[in-house]
């Protein structure tokens, strides 16, 4: 797949995260977002509540009959049918097994054959290749790091989830570091828990963590050295397997840059975006537009 195309068509765009869900137009031939507006959402709501509360963002709108929706969806989620398969991992839970698609086209409405649905991180990397730090690139990653680790793997503008040369089912949280899972050396839980384990004191994720390394806090400063360390480690391995060209990250925790990316010690271009969700929107639209980018 090369470089993008125009495209004057718009797409409606929801970009759901753990506590909100943002809504967008995208007019893809010049990458614009237009009418972008974050709701607040409970992802503990029942379906109907959580299938009311994405409505009514979308509603807000105004989308017109015959017009392309493109979901921007963490996992676990089947998103070639657009059926929920969260459960056990205390967000969403309550839409396990529900036809997103469905409800969500009668609750618009809109036609179920109009949505596209994309996992989150992999709408992020999207963006970034389409119009932003990874523009064009033959071969790119993208990180994000927030309650937990999401990335995404691109080559030659479609994503690739199987294979040897990227972790199972393209998601690195299944990998391993000396036998601990990822998430329980690097997330904002693992973190607070280290910092607590060697000096008593609880701190406010890694926002609060990160703080007290600019104070010169040797604790702090440690915690974060060892655990994006292990993770600059492990990222390295596949991104020398995957041939990676740039990898971006993206999330709450690239606040703490300036701490991370020295942990980190990438032996390749690693590109912080400040606006996740700008790309993910556009990358999400991307991806309805052009089907075979994002085939699960």
């Amino acid at each position: 797949m090369h470089a993008p195309e125009a495209d004057s068509r718009p797409v409606w765009v929801l970009e759901i995260g753990g506590s909100h869900v943002t809504a967008a137009g995208v007019l893809l031939d010049d990458r614009q977002v237009i009418q972008r507006r974050r709701h607040p959402l409970d992802p503990a709501l029942d379906a109907d509540g959580i299938v009311g509360a994405l409505a009514g963002a979308a509603k807000l709108l105004e989308p017109q009959p015959g017009d392309r929706w493109a979901i921007a969806m963490p996992g676990p989620f089947d998103y070639r049918t657009g059926v929920s398969r969260h459960a056990g991992v205390g967000k969403f839970d309550s839409l396990h097994g529900v036809d997103l698609r469905a409800a969500l086209a009668a609750a618009i409405p809109a036609d179920p054959g109009a949505f596209t649905f994309v996992n989150d991180a992999d709408a992020f990397l999207l963006g970034e290749w389409v119009d932003g730090a990874a523009k064009g690139a033959a071969r790119c990653v993208a990180i994000t790091l927030g309650t937990g680790i999401g990335s995404a793997w691109l080559a030659d503008g479609g994503v690739v989830t199987t294979g040897p040369d990227v972790p199972p089912e393209g998601e690195l949280h299944f990998c391993t570091i000396g036998g601990v899972e990822l998430e329980d050396v690097v997330s904002d839980r693992a973190l607070v828990r280290a910092y607590r384990e060697a000096t008593g004191v609880d701190v406010d994720g890694m926002r609060g963590l990160a703080a007290r390394a600019r104070e010169l806090d040797a604790a702090a400063q440690t915690v974060i050295d060892t655990a994006f360390g292990a993770l600059g480690l492990l990222l390295t391995e596949w991104l020398t397997r995957f041939g990676a060209e740039v990898v971006v990250f993206g999330g709450s925790m690239t606040g703490a840059w300036d701490l991370i990316e020295p942990a980190l010690a990438l032996r390749l271009p690693a590109r912080p975006v400040s606006d996740t969700e700008h790309a993910a929107l556009v990358g999400a639209a991307w991806a309805a537009a052009h089907p075979a980018a994002a085939v699960y």
